[in-house]
């Protein structure tokens, strides 16, 4: 199950999320999404469990509980907009 995390703080790194959410069940993958042009953490990001029962149980154990001062939003992941997968258009070239 693919499990959407926000309300990160900037400066949480992805092992940090993986052992949180290894508290739950077996963790595939972590992704936080970083800003293109600054590298910076974009403040949300995706996580990875193959056992849905265990992904159920993060998501209702993690979903509003505080780390570093902010409280986690933690639900399961919807698909992006659009046909194409995208939200919105392509970024030109600078």
């Amino acid at each position: 199950m693919r499990i959407f995390v926000g309300n990160v703080d900037f400066t949480t790194t992805e092992a940090e999320i993986s052992q949180l959410f290894e508290l739950y069940g077996a963790v595939e993958r972590v992704q936080i999404l970083m800003d293109r042009d600054t590298g910076r953490s974009r403040g949300f990001g995706f996580v990875e469990m193959p056992n849905a029962p265990e992904a159920q149980a993060a998501i209702d154990g993690l979903n509003g509980r505080s780390l570093r001062g902010r409280t986690l939003t933690v639900n399961e992941a919807r698909p992006r907009e659009g046909e194409d997968g995208r939200r919105r258009a392509p970024r030109r070239p600078r």
